[in-house]
């Protein structure tokens, strides 16, 4: 069988088999033959990747004869360079970075004639999962549970005869972002009957009758039972949410972020979480690690881990299986699903 698409990998050699398992690749090699090249670009793999002269010339060559190119975490930035140096380039794909990151040169590759396709969505999974707990941590108020694990005799028949936790079902919820993990934390809500309203003003308005969700400002998203914050970082949402979107949290609200901390203004946070009437699960901070002496770390009313929602053992080789579900598309005619379009490209903020 004659493979029909060259697929190149542009990658860091030490983390090729932390993401790439051999099941997918055996499954991508029945439609493409496949190389690797191996690169440790420079730069924050969740930032804006430097161009650098050799390594783009590097990656022009590699690139040269392929119809597809993927690249993650090491690999250079995908310049004009590439795509002029590659006539056969179809897709070219970020198989894990940030999906508002720079890794990829979206308006060269549009000029091209090139798709690009980014499945770094793939640990939606898991952070929608933290996001479902982080909501039902704050709802029973465990955070003030601190006490039992650090060994202190605390009596139950205050708990028992005046339960403060309170349940998830029926409750409104308010997300901040709607996009994949949005859209997977609708689905895990779905058996606790939740209202959900979304602020997002990049989302297709068509997604609240398909998804069951009703749009808002973000003033009117802020005033619900429980609000996740699931907005990315870009210069549109660096402290987006400040003095006044806090204020209009309500008295016993859940408030949760699980996307940047730079998000939230901290200042603004720590002020809010002080007064003691509203409950919060960070996993997100601003700046991070969060620091030693952060108010936060000693507040009975937050709940806090370290930006770990998306880190799962079942994530990360979903990334590159997602990345082949899309080439076995492409390979059968079909349109890949997770395409940087011009809306995509908007919601950055760039």
């Amino acid at each position: 069988m004659t493979a029909e698409l060259k697929v190149g990998i542009a990658c860091h050699p030490g983390l090729r088999d932390h993401y790439i398992s051999q099941g997918d690749l055996t499954r991508l090699g029945t439609i493409a033959e496949i190389s690797f090249a191996d690169f440790e670009a420079p730069g924050d793999p969740w930032g804006q990747i430097p161009v650098v002269p050799e390594l783009d010339d590097r990656l022009a060559e590699f690139a040269s004869d392929k119809d597809v190119l993927l690249v993650f975490h090491g690999a250079p930035r995908v310049t004009s360079r590439v795509f002029a140096a590659a006539p056969n380039l179809r897709l070219v794909g970020d198989i894990e970075g940030d999906r508002f990151a720079g890794r990829i040169d979206v308006a060269a590759a549009r000029a091209a004639g090139v798709l690009v396709v980014d499945t770094t969505h793939a640990s939606s999974w898991p952070v929608a999962e933290w996001a479902l707990a982080l909501m039902l941590i704050g709802l029973r108020q465990n955070a003030r549970f601190r006490e039992i694990i650090a060994g202190h005799d605390m009596s139950q028949s205050e708990y028992r005869t005046r339960p403060p936790g309170r349940e998830l079902t029926g409750k409104t919820v308010g997300l901040i972002g709607f996009g994949h993990i949005g859209w997977r934390l609708r689905e895990f809500l779905a058996p606790f009957e939740c209202p959900i309203i979304a602020y997002d003003p990049y989302a297709p308005r068509e997604l609240a009758d398909a998804q069951r969700v009703d749009f808002a400002s973000l003033a009117t998203v802020m005033g619900r039972d429980v609000v996740v914050c699931l907005a990315p970082a870009t210069p549109h949402t660096t402290g987006m949410i400040g003095e006044a979107e806090l204020a209009l949290l309500r008295e016993g609200a859940v408030f949760v972020n699980v996307s940047r901390g730079s998000v939230v203004d901290v200042r603004a946070l720590i002020a809010r979480a002080q007064q003691g009437d509203t409950w919060f699960g960070l996993d997100a901070h601003d700046p991070e690690p969060l620091a030693v002496d952060s108010p936060l770390r000693g507040m009975s009313n937050v709940f806090l881990s370290a930006h770990i929602a998306g880190v799962t053992v079942e994530a990360q080789p979903r990334f590159f299986a997602l990345m082949v579900d899309e080439l076995e598309r492409l390979s059968a005619g079909i349109e890949p699903r997770a395409q940087i379009t011009d809306r995509v490209v908007a919601g950055r903020g760039n």
